[in-house]
């Protein structure tokens, strides 16, 4: 058993004390006014990250039981009284409108599944300065001139990549920071794959970083899964698929993404 669960380990040896439950409930009932107190009485900026998250805690609660109301009034069953009389024509499409309202739900909410499978995992990354990205090197005679930049994140270039003579080079890409390869995670498999990169898709510091093919932490990048034998619903082999990198590869020296399915 891990060091940190000493507590269930001692209740599993020993049993829980008498008044255990109990002391549980008025904890829990006590939480609420414990909580309300430290809003009333926390101040600046501890307060604006306290209220926006009781807010956000509060939309989704209003959100889920919108959800459940919407549920359960979807579920009644509707008590269908037979008309004495003949129906006139325009009551007669009430059944077909109903019909089309659960429809349009239903692809709304369709809609929102699709919206959330293709988000990817890192929302928003930390905006870069240039300093960081790049270095200045000095050139010429008496070393004044200053075009040239060495990048100094990890960068990805392709098999055709042929450098430009090294006195008209404007990016200079070390080698030692040059990578073909990623570990992808396979969200669903729950499984890390070795794969080679295809290209650089979409980083997003800057359409500039796109261009000279830098990956940093949130870059979208093409990766080859021939290897893992996906198809597509038309029976054809997927060949490249879409992933995001989750950590800082200059800082650890690999590319670790996670596949966007």
């Amino acid at each position: 058993m891990p060091q940190n669960e000493y507590i269930e380990r001692a209740q599993q040896l020993h049993g829980k004390q008498l008044d255990h439950d109990e002391r549980k409930r008025k904890k829990t009932a006590r939480m609420a006014k414990e909580r309300s107190h430290k809003l009333k009485h926390v101040i600046g900026m501890k307060a604006k990250l306290a209220h926006k998250a009781r807010y956000r805690e509060k939309v989704e609660l209003k959100k889920k039981i919108k959800a459940h109301e919407e549920k359960l009034a979807g579920v009644k069953p509707k008590q269908t009284v037979e008309p004495k009389n003949a129906l006139p024509a325009y009551l007669e499409d009430r059944a077909i409108a109903d019909r089309a309202k659960v429809l349009t739900n239903s692809m709304k909410q369709k809609r929102k599944e699709k919206v959330g499978r293709w988000s990817v995992p890192i929302p928003k990354v930390k905006p870069m300065t240039e300093d960081e990205m790049f270095k200045v090197v000095k050139t010429g005679k008496r070393h004044r001139k200053g075009w040239k930049r060495l990048i100094n994140k990890m960068s990805f270039v392709g098999e055709t990549f042929t450098r430009k003579p090294p006195k008209y080079e404007r990016f200079i890409r070390p080698t030692s920071l040059r990578q073909k390869k990623a570990h992808v995670t396979h969200p669903q498999l729950k499984a890390t794959f070795h794969l080679p990169i295809i290209g650089v898709k979409k980083n997003p510091q800057s359409k500039m970083y796109t261009s000279l093919g830098i990956i940093t932490k949130g870059t979208v990048i093409e990766v080859n899964v021939s290897e893992l034998g996906l198809v597509t619903p038309a029976g054809k082999v997927v060949w490249g698929k879409y992933a995001q990198v989750t950590n800082n590869p200059e800082n650890d020296g690999v590319i670790n993404a996670v596949l966007l399915v």
